[in-house]
């Protein structure tokens, strides 16, 4: 960046340019990904697959030519587009509460539409695939879908993480596996085609290397500056992670992006003018208004350094990488273990506590989702017990990450503002006493 940094004590200017290279590569990787879905749903050929995110076995559906589509993808598209008030206020109509899950609602009011986005059109899918990881909701959310689009739906149960450690019993992973074999005879059924193992065995290699790549992009941002804000800047990245990953494409961007920020890191340009807060970020961004947030902490020069967000996928970063020596074991292992929502509250303050300590930040900041209950549970405790116990700066703020009627901008910024004035003076009262001792 060529801008003159801030002055200390004075907030960053607000309209920062934060597009990248791989930032317009996204982009067309998506439109790309779209444009095929639309063209499925206007009659082409190919086939699709509904699943979820968290905890997904997208390589076994692209190893049957199926293109996975994710409806919280689909959702938060929606909601970056501000499009997705009505089709919420339609599924509200239809009898769903005003706090369920507000990317249910958009997703079922989109598909009352016809599927018919602003992004392009979501094919019928041939198969819906829930992976229940985590969220209860989940099971009704396909249920419903299976209803309104008349596809065959298989629901894969994975047990809750029950163990402290952070590893999977054996029992638990036999049993994940016999369902992935499930799909797998299923798919054959469907599509008509005999499993090509080889070609499945590629599909993992890539996803392997993918999450190197990710994993190595991560560590960037425990440099000072980091190279970009891995809370904004890593939802760019996870939407070719989850709807490209295993396929030449996903592997040649992720190549790219690792090249571009390892460069920056390089070089010290960060996403800011000037980086003064690194922060850790727990929960999704309300889309809708994800500009505006993202100015409330750059005028600060506030810069995430890891997010718990840029994991409900996939937890890369603490060791894991698919396996293509065990592939379908890797693939049940990571479904239990390494992903964001199947893990325990206490698992979710381990990881919180890594990202502060080795990440070297100065807060945590929870964005508490009011229509995601599941997720949002315990946020409270999880504060008072990263402020009390570790005295980490926490602070807590709450809107939604799909409906724009729980969001207050003013009550918001303020809350904000008051929390790194509050890290300023501390640090401004620091470094006082520290140059009184000095002189002393």
């Amino acid at each position: 960046m060529t801008a003159a940094p801030a002055q200390a004590g004075a907030p960053t200017p607000a309209r920062i340019k934060y597009q990248g290279t791989i930032h317009e590569l996204q982009k067309q990787l998506m439109t790309r990904y779209y444009d095929e879905l639309t063209a499925i749903a206007q009659g082409g050929p190919g086939r699709s697959a509904q699943l979820l995110i968290a905890g997904n076995p997208v390589e076994i559906l692209r190893a049957f030519d199926m293109i996975p589509v994710f409806p919280e993808v689909n959702a938060l598209q929606l909601a970056v587009r501000k499009t997705s008030l009505p089709l919420i206020q339609k599924a509200e109509e239809l009898g769903y509460a005003t706090d369920n899950c507000a990317y249910v609602k958009a997703d079922i009011g989109m598909w009352h539409n016809g599927g018919v986005a602003p992004f392009g059109t979501i094919p019928k899918p041939d198969l819906l695939v829930c992976n229940y990881v985590g969220c209860n909701v989940y099971l009704n959310w396909f249920e419903h879908l299976a209803e309104i689009v008349g596809s065959p739906a298989m629901n894969i149960d994975i047990p809750f993480l029950r163990t402290p450690s952070g590893v999977a019993s054996e029992d638990d992973v036999r049993y994940v596996m016999a369902q992935l074999r499930e799909l797998i005879a299923l798919l054959e059924r469907i599509t008509g085609k005999a499993f090509d193992e080889d070609k499945f065995v590629k599909i993992v290699e890539r996803s392997a290397r993918v999450g190197e790549l990710w994993t190595k992009i991560k560590e960037l941002t425990k440099r000072r500056p980091a190279p970009y804000d891995a809370y904004f800047d890593s939802v760019t990245m996870m939407a070719p992670l989850y709807c490209l990953r295993g396929t030449p494409e996903g592997l040649d961007f992720f190549e790219r992006a690792y090249e571009e920020m390892s460069a920056r890191a390089e070089t010290g340009i960060g996403p800011l003018p000037q980086e003064r807060f690194r922060i850790v970020i727990e929960g999704p961004p309300p889309w809708p208004f994800l500009r505006a947030f993202r100015d409330m902490f750059s005028r600060w020069g506030a810069v995430a350094v890891a997010s718990t967000y840029s994991t409900v996928g996939g937890l890369w970063e603490f060791g894991f990488f698919h396996d293509p020596e065990r592939p379908l074991e890797s693939i049940a292992e990571q479904m239990l273990v390494h992903n964001l929502c199947n893990r325990s509250m206490i698992d979710r303050y381990a990881q919180i506590r890594r990202y502060v300590e080795e990440w070297n930040a100065d807060a945590l900041i929870i964005h508490s989702i009011k229509s995601c209950r599941l997720f949002s549970a315990g946020q409270g405790d999880m504060r008072e017990y990263f402020t009390r116990e570790l005295n980490v700066p926490t602070l807590m703020v709450e809107s939604d990450l799909e409906d724009p009627r729980y969001y207050a901008e003013a009550q918001m910024k303020n809350r904000i503002d008051a929390f790194f004035e509050s890290l300023q003076y501390k640090r401004l009262r620091a470094g006082n006493e520290a140059g009184k001792q000095a002189t002393a």
